[in-house]
């Protein structure tokens, strides 16, 4: 890993404990910054209104964080609409956004237009398929950004369990996002959850970032983000544990594709390539980095060896 990254994960990393509600409280009246929490959501209807209700009760009504909550319906033919509005959520549709752009499907798509029907200094982020919801996701990732000037993004990082078994989801992470973003982009190895859906911006920073309209939208982001504000401006805050609806093997599949071209798209621009990959364990003081090589040396073919050559001809 990086001396740089390595700095970076003691001075960038935090914890949702860091900065309790009522610190951010105060630190929000003091500055004036508004915030808006964006859930995007396709047929979510079993979840979204326990996380709008938590939100609501906890970061709108106990501590008065968050100034709007806004669910985007991306299409949706169950009752997320609803089921969102009568927690208490603001709904927008995609298609009655910026109307006369035609929309694409993907979740980039919403996450782009929302900025257009929001209004917070602050954006929040958080996928409306989470299970056993804590604000923590909210108050963990805005805290860097109430409290210090420094700071333009902030994602969240937890373990992520896969059913019963825990920290073995993240699947595309593992196989496709971190060996890329290790192997070209290592000043973003340092994230532990590169694609996790749950991050805040300031407004000011995502207005001109360009938007993958798909699943690449997290990992271009980052990447977009790195060179326009720099390392020192990005951040991760643990809150714990995720719980979500877990995707089948052909939808990764189309994910890592489109995570991929995202990458490819971005690769043009011709950055250091570093064969090693580092993954992270939690131990007694958090989430800990393990860096592993990655082997990247090829043989050639056989038939240019001389001595396979000499032994073709005897």
């Amino acid at each position: 890993m990086l001396e740089e990254v390595e700095r970076w994960l003691v001075d960038r990393s935090w914890s949702a404990a860091d900065r309790p509600p009522r610190h951010l409280m105060a630190a929000k009246s003091a500055t004036g910054q508004t915030v808006s929490v964006v859930l995007p959501a396709l047929n979510e209807e079993e979840t979204v209104g326990d996380i709008v209700t938590i939100i609501r009760e906890e970061l709108v009504r106990r501590f008065p964080l968050i100034d709007e909550i806004v669910v985007v319906d991306s299409g949706s033919t169950d009752g997320t609409a609803r089921v969102a509005e009568a927690a208490g959520a603001r709904v927008a549709h995609r298609d009655a956004i910026l109307p006369h752009i035609p929309t694409a499907p993907g979740k980039g798509e919403v996450l782009w237009r929302s900025l257009h029907v929001t209004d917070g200094d602050i954006v929040c982020f958080v996928d409306a398929d989470l299970r056993d919801f804590s604000p923590d996701f909210v108050t963990g990732t805005i805290g860097p950004l109430l409290t210090d000037p420094g700071v333009a993004l902030v994602k969240a990082m937890y373990d992520r369990p896969l059913g019963s078994t825990p920290g073995q989801g993240g699947r595309v992470t593992e196989l496709m996002a971190r060996p890329l973003l290790n192997m070209h982009w290592p000043r973003l190895a340092g994230f532990v959850q590169p694609l996790g859906g749950e991050y805040a911006a300031r407004r000011s920073l995502l207005e001109r970032l360009p938007f993958p309209v798909g699943y690449g939208v997290e990992l271009g982001m980052l990447v977009d983000a790195l060179h326009l504000v720099g390392l020192d401006a990005l951040a991760q805050v643990d809150v714990g544990v995720r719980k979500h609806r877990h995707q089948d093997g052909q939808a990764l599949g189309r994910m890592a594709a489109a995570i991929y071209r995202t990458a490819q798209l971005r690769l043009a621009r011709g950055h250091l390539v570093r064969p090693s990959l580092t993954q992270f364990e939690r131990g007694e003081d958090g989430f800990e980095p393990r860096t592993h090589p990655v082997d990247t040396e090829e043989r050639p073919p056989m038939a240019q060896i001389p001595e396979y050559a000499a032994r073709q001809v005897a």
